[in-house]
Formats: structure tokens, C-alpha cells, sequence
């Protein structure tokens, strides 16, 4: 059972897409932070996030470890940085429910910042109606403590097939009673059919609940564009609320899903050369944000089909939410020899969390957490052994590193144990606590911890000692910076009062 809700007391607004990636994350964070600034306290929510970036979340419904601390929960990725925007600690109420895609037809559901394990896809929308109370519940914990929650849809709020089993969408629109502003994207073209096709899937009662709509990623001169939208108000009825214009600054802020993949774009930096195999589930890639924002740093997506550029300096394998696939996904490519072949030229390689068990001797998965249960053959360059298995490690690191002499920041977000000799020799040693493994001749390195890139003296520590070129870059106030920029863009852009005035 559940407690009940506190009284809620905010007003609301939802923002729902007429396609997946029109942008509705990165409205929500900049109109949060708009609105912050006008001294209100804002809270983002999201029924339902698809995405293997996640964050730590401040707190946990889970129950209190042995030592009695309870451990963390985790969110997507957007919903956190939403709550960085607003002012707020990321909390698990702000995204209830966390699809981690594991197969193409399948993930893992974190409920509330708990793992309830992999679903298939058609079982999976047999649970979504048992999950709303608990999202309801949610929505009702955020709402409580809050001027405004600015509510994200999630991918199309139109797909009629979906309807029975929807608590992202319309449905939890309903039950909530939210109004919904429909967002569009001019930038992939289309946006004009997207509305008037929206209209016409929609019923009547969800037409009714729609207060407008906006476009969004707008390039050129809307005077051109004013046509179409008079044509689409004329054809739904729906009031014309704004164009929000492309927003330069969106490479700054961290991406908010595998839609971002499709795309991957390198820095534009010049100097060491580090190379990013693209690995299947690849996870919390915006580890690697720190690093590609360094002028001294050129830092390359490797596609599958394509070989590791023979110039690199460091090939770095970052997180995944299956260790193993992703290891078949590297000897699909020939990167497994590519490596060998840049460590005989006397290259360097980095793992991160996945990547970092993927350089052990073996992965072993007996229960068949991450998919089939088996073993794997990791790619031997680091002495150790890796079973995954046990509860899921949560938690945010704070701490000096007495190996670098810096304060290293991040989180560890991961299921498995990592053992074996390799680790007598620790990449970090954090408050006295080693962390991760260095091969003998030091060319080969790795560890669990997500995020330390973005501690700014590790970072310029660590490129220093891989041979590059560090600058004076602050990576948190680069973020802050954007954050500030969006929300005054969107302050130019759009008519917030009027949008204000839409939420009840």
C-alpha cells in the first residue's frame, strides 16, 4: 500500500510531443530555469523516461542497508539535469518509471529509483496500468512541494495503439487534470502535417485538453513559416502559443537519450586524440562531455563498420547496459584487434564502469541479468574477472584521490562484482579506498566511477598525464552557463506569462 499523497498545491502544465525528439526535454530545463528566476519553485516530472543515461538520485523509497543507510535511486538523465535547472536535488519522484533498454525488444523497469527487472516489450504493456498509482502518488509527492511542475510527455502523446496502457501521455493527463501544450519540431520538417495529424488522431476530450501549441528548433525567417500556423489554428482550433528558435547551446548540456547516438558528434577540439568505439547499449555517455568541451582534446565517435583511427592516442570504452553484447558488438567490428594493434603502437585505453570489465579476462553472467546467462571472454588487458549479479550499486562519490592529488567527484551505477589480481594495483584511490585497475606497464586503465571528467582538476591532472593539452575550463559553470542562455532565449522566444497562465 501506499501513503497516502500530501495535498497538492501546485499548479501544472504538460508539454507532449507530436514525435519523439522534438525537443521537449530541453524546453522543460529552460523553462524551469526561467521560471526559477522569477523566484518560483519549479519541479519537472515524467511519467515514463526510455533512456540508459540515468543519474543518482537525493533519495530512495528502498529500505536501509545494514549499516542503515538506504540507498540511492536513480532517474533519466533529463529529469536530473531539469532539476539542476529549477534549483532542485533530482529525486525519484520526478521520473517514476526508468526504461533501461537491454534488446531491441526488451528492458529493464526501475520503479521509483528499484529495479524490477527485464521486460519484454509486450509483457511490459501488460504492467504499465499496474504501475500509474504508483506515478499518480508521484506526481502528487512532486506537486506538493512546488509552485509549478512542468510535466514531459513522453515520445508521441498520438500513438493510438498504445492508448489501453498509456500512463505518460494523455491518459496521465486525464487522471491527472493537466492542461497540454502539444510541441512540434520545424527543424526535421513535416511540423504543419505533425499538428494537423495530431488533431486528427486525438479525441475530442484530448482535443479539449490541449491549450495550444508551440514550434520548436525553428531556423529562418518566421515570416515565411506564419502561413503554415494560421493554416493549422484554422484546421484544430488549437491557439498558436510561440516558435521557440534552434538553440546554438544545446551541445553544452548533457544528451538525453539514444536518440543523441544517431547522431554522436565529436569535439572540436584539436590536439589528443581519443577515440569512442560506439558500443551496443552504450550508457551515460555524457561521462564523455567534460572531454570533448577541451580545446586540447579531439575526440572522435567511432561508428560500427568503421576501424579505431590508427592516430589515436587513447581508445576509450565507455558504459553499457549489457557488458556482454557489448563485447560482441567489439569483435563484430575487428575493434578487439584495432586495440591490440594501438597498444603495440603505444596507444592507451580507458574503461568506464562497462568498458572497465570489458578489459578483464571474462564477463560471467550465471542468472541471466543482462540477457541470456553465459560467459563472454572480455579482452584481457587488465587482470580481473567480472560477475554480474547482486544488488545494484547506487551511489555519489565525493572524495580526494591520493594517487592524482585531486578531489574526484562522480557516481557508481552498476550491477557485478569486479575481482582479481589487477586490482592490487588501483587507477584511484579515494579516501584510502582503491577503485578500478592499472595494467603493469600503465597503458591500460579503468574503473567504475561515472562522472569524474567533470571534476575540473582530475580532468586537467589526467590529460596532462595522458601526454594532452589542458585548459582552465570549469565543465559546471559551462552547464550553468547554457542553462541561463536557453532560459533566456526562451524568455525571448516565447510569451511565458501566457504559458504561466495555461497552468492549473
Amino acid at each position: 500500500m501506499l501513503d497516502p499523497p500530501p495535498p497538492r498545491r501546485a499548479r501544472s502544465l504538460m508539454l507532449q510531443g507530436t514525435s519523439s525528439d522534438v525537443g521537449k526535454s530541453l524546453l522543460v530545463a529552460g523553462l524551469a530555469r526561467a521560471y526559477a528566476r522569477r523566484g518560483l519553485k519549479v519541479a519537472p516530472f515524467k511519467a515514463q523516461n526510455m533512456s540508459n543515461n540515468a543519474a543518482v538520485a537525493a533519495d530512495s523509497d528502498l529500505a536501509p542497508g545494514p549499516d542503515g543507510t538506504a540507498p540511492k535511486g536513480e532517474i533519466g538523465r533529463a529529469q536530473a539535469l531539469q532539476a539542476q535547472a529549477a534549483g532542485l536535488p533530482p529525486s525519484i519522484h520526478m521520473n517514476p518509471v526508468l526504461l533501461k533498454p537491454q534488446a531491441m525488444v526488451g528492458s529493464q523497469v526501475v520503479l521509483r529509483g528499484r529495479p524490477l527487472g527485464n521486460w519484454p516489450a509486450r509483457h511490459y504493456h501488460k504492467l504499465k496500468p499496474q504501475l500509474l498509482p504508483a506515478v499518480m502518488d508521484s506526481f502528487n509527492r512532486v506537486a506538493a512541494e512546488a509552485d509549478l511542475v512542468l510535466v514531459e510527455g513522453a515520445g508521441a502523446g498520438t500513438e493510438t495503439y498504445l492508448r489501453k496502457s498509456d500512463i505518460a501521455n494523455m491518459r496521465f493527463a486525464e487522471a491527472a487534470d493537466l492542461p497540454v501544450v502539444l510541441v512540434t519540431d520545424n527543424d526535421r520538417g513535416g511540423a504543419m502535417a505533425a499538428v494537423v495529424g495530431s488533431w486528427c488522431l486525438h479525441s475530442e476530450a484530448e482535443r479539449a485538453r490541449i491549450a495550444g501549441y508551440l514550434v520548436n528548433k525553428f531556423r529562418g525567417y518566421f515570416s515565411l513559416y506564419e502561413p503554415a500556423c494560421e493554416t493549422i489554428t484554422a484546421t484544430t482550433g488549437w491557439p498558436f502559443l510561440g516558435v521557440a528558435r534552434w538553440f546554438e547551446g544545446a551541445g553544452r548540456l548533457p544528451a538525453e537519450d539514444a536518440l543523441a547516438l544517431e547522431r554522436p558528434a565529436s569535439g572540436a577540439g584539436q590536439g589528443l586524440v581519443i577515440a569512442v568505439p560506439h558500443i551496443a547499449r552504450m550508457a551515460n555517455f555524457d561521462d564523455l562531455d567534460p572531454l570533448s568541451a577541451e580545446p586540447g582534446v579531439d575526440l572522435r565517435w567511432v561508428r560500427p563498420g568503421e576501424p579505431i583511427p590508427a592516430e589515436a592516442d587513447l581508445v576509450l570504452l565507455p558504459g553499457s547496459k549489457t557488458t556482454r553484447p557489448a563485447l560482441d558488438s567489439i569483435r563484430a567490428n575487428g575493434w578487439d584487434i584495432d586495440i591490440l594493434a594501438h597498444l603495440r603502437r603505444g596507444g592507451r585505453v580507458l574503461g568506464i564502469c562497462a568498458g572497465f570489465q570489458m578489459l578483464g579476462h571474462r564477463v560471467h553472467d550465471p542468472e541471466g541479468i543482462e540477457g541470456p546467462p553465459g560467459e563472454t571472454e572480455g579482452l584481457g588487458l587488465l587482470d580481473i574477472e567480472t560477475t554480474i549479479g547482486g544488488d545494484k550499486r547506487l551511489v555519489e562519490i565525493a572524495a580526494e584521490d591520493a594517487i592524482s592529488g585531486t578531489r574526484v567527484t562522480g557516481y557508481e551505477m552498476h550491477m557485478g562484482v569486479t575481482r582479481g589480481p589487477g586490482l592490487e594495483r588501483p587507477w584511484l584511490r579515494l579516501d584510502g579506498r582503491a577503485e578500478g585497475a592499472v595494467s603493469a606497464d600503465g597503458r591500460v586503465m579503468g574503473g567504475y566511477l561515472h562522472g569524474l571528467f567533470g571534476a575540473d582538476g582530475f580532468r586537467r591532472h589526467w590529460l596532462t598525464a595522458m601526454g594532452g593539452r589542458a585548459s582552465g575550463l570549469d565543465h559546471a559553470a559551462r552547464v550553468e552557463a547554457a542553462l541561463d542562455a536557453l532560459a533566456d532565449q526562451l524568455e525571448h522566444d516565447l510569451d511565458l506569462d501566457a504559458l504561466l497562465a495555461l497552468a492549473r
